[in-house]
C-alpha cells in the first residue's frame, strides 16, 4: 500500500509539472491542519482565531505556489516561515497599537467591509457619502472611524515633522545627544581622590602618559629611566587608583 508520504510526493511532482488547480486545492486541504497549528500559537491575542486562521491559510496558499519539491526539503519546513511571516505581518499591519473603544473597533470592520464591497461594485474608491449610505449611518460616523484608523498607530519619531516632501527634520533630531563626558565624571572623581596617595613621580608619569599621550619610551627618555621602570611605575599607580575606586564604591 502506498504510504501518505509517497502520495504527497507524487502530488507535489504532478503539481510542479502541471500547476493543476485541482491538485493545488488538494495540497492546500492536506496541509490546512499544519497551518491551523501555527495559527494556534497566537490564540488569545487581540484578534479572533477565525481571522488568524484565514491569515495562516493565505500564507499556506503562498507557500504551496512557491514550493519546489526538487529542493529536497519537507514542505512543512518550507511553509512554516511563510505562514508565520503572514501572521506577524497581520499583527503589524492590522492590530491596533493604540487601544480604542470596542464599539469603534467593530465599526472599523464594518467600514472596511463596505469599502471593499463598494470598490468592487463601483470599480473605484467609494466616497464617504456612499459608505455612509451603504451602512445607513451619518457621514460624520464614517469620518470618525476613518480618522481613528488613520491614527491607530503612533507615528515614528524618525518621521519628518512636516509633509513628506518638506525639509522638516525628524523629532529625533531635535533631541540633544547624551554628553559623552558624563560617563567620565565618576572616574575623574575617583582619580582626584586617588592622586594624593600617589607620589610625585607617579603623578608625573600618569600625566605624561594619559594627558599628553606620550609613549612609555618617550616618558622614559624624559624622566631618565628605562622603559621597563616606567611600565612598573604605571602599573603600580594604576593599581592604587583601582583600589581607591573599589574602596570608594564599597563605602557608598
Amino acid at each position: 500500500m502506498e504510504s501518505k508520504l509517497q502520495k504527497d510526493d507524487e502530488l507535489w511532482r504532478r503539481f510542479a509539472e502541471s500547476r493543476d488547480p485541482a491538485i493545488r486545492e488538494e495540497l492546500v486541504r492536506r496541509n490546512m491542519p499544519f497551518a491551523k497549528r501555527l495559527a494556534l500559537r497566537y490564540r488569545g491575542a487581540s484578534e479572533s482565531f477565525d481571522d488568524l486562521l484565514q491569515v495562516a491559510n493565505l500564507g499556506l496558499l503562498n507557500a504551496v505556489d512557491r514550493f519546489d519539491p526538487e529542493r529536497g526539503i519537507p514542505f512543512t519546513a518550507f511553509a512554516s516561515p511563510t505562514i508565520l511571516g503572514e501572521l506577524k505581518r497581520h499583527f503589524r499591519d492590522r492590530v491596533w497599537t493604540v487601544r480604542v473603544p470596542r464599539g469603534l473597533h467593530d465599526r472599523m470592520a464594518e467600514v472596511d467591509k463596505a469599502i471593499t464591497e463598494l470598490t468592487k461594485q463601483l470599480q473605484r474608491s467609494p466616497s464617504v457619502g456612499e459608505i455612509a449610505a451603504r451602512l445607513e449611518v451619518e457621514q460624520t460616523d464614517v469620518l470618525e472611524v476613518m480618522e481613528a484608523n488613520h491614527n491607530r498607530r503612533p507615528l515614528s519619531l524618525d518621521r519628518p515633522a512636516g509633509p513628506e516632501d518638506s525639509e522638516e527634520s525628524a523629532p529625533t533630531e531635535w533631541i540633544g545627544e547624551e554628553d559623552e563626558g558624563f560617563e567620565l565624571v565618576e572616574g575623574r572623581i575617583a582619580l582626584d581622590a586617588a592622586l594624593p596617595h600617589l607620589d610625585e613621580r607617579e603623578r608625573l608619569v600618569l600625566r605624561l602618559r594619559f594627558a599628553e599621550d606620550m609613549t612609555q619610551s618617550q616618558i622614559a627618555e624624559q624622566i631618565g629611566h628605562s622603559q621597563m621602570h616606567v611600565s612598573r611605575i604605571l602599573r603600580r599607580a594604576l593599581a592604587r587608583i583601582r583600589e581607591q575606586i573599589r574602596e570608594q564604591r564599597q563605602s557608598e
